[in-house]
């Protein structure tokens, strides 16, 4: 976690005792615009590749989880805190849970093309091939403080 991002999470904290389980990241492709997305609202669920926390040896969200939202400069926008973790085949996320992630037009034919379109990339980039019912980690979240400023 970069500087900024620390003392804003100290900030938005003091005199509350801080929960141990926050991270700083951007989102995907886009950070500035997803971020904004999440600022207004219309985005309050993302997904991932499971293989790619099995590649990277990395533990799964839980709904113990705060995370500061960084835009494309690693500085952060906001705090969302995960409320719902579930590990869905691609192929079988539902059409609301795709419309809450708030990209795009917000149907599930975007979401879909959006989606395969880069987890094709990202998989081909470490040799691994795209298949529909890929294991995505699908993770619901609320926004517990935007930053001012």
């Amino acid at each position: 976690m970069n500087q900024a991002a620390q003392e804003y999470w100290n900030e938005y904290w003091k005199n509350q005792n801080q929960p141990q389980s926050v991270s700083a990241w951007q989102f995907g492709a886009d950070p500035d615009y997803l971020a904004q997305l999440v600022i207004d609202g219309s985005k309050t669920a993302t997904c991932s590749g499971y293989i790619f926390y099995e590649l990277e040896n990395e533990p799964l969200p839980t709904m113990e989880d705060y995370s500061i939202i960084l835009n494309s400069d690693d500085k952060p926008v906001a705090i969302i805190k995960t409320v719902e973790v579930t590990l869905t085949p691609m192929n079988e996320v539902t059409e609301e849970f795709a419309i809450a992630e708030g990209e795009g037009d917000r149907t599930y034919n975007y979401w879909w093309e959006a989606h395969e379109k880069f987890f094709r990339n990202e998989l081909n980039a470490i040799g691994r091939e795209f298949s529909e019912d890929m294991l995505l980690v699908c993770e619901r979240f609320k926004v517990v403080d935007v930053k001012n400023g």
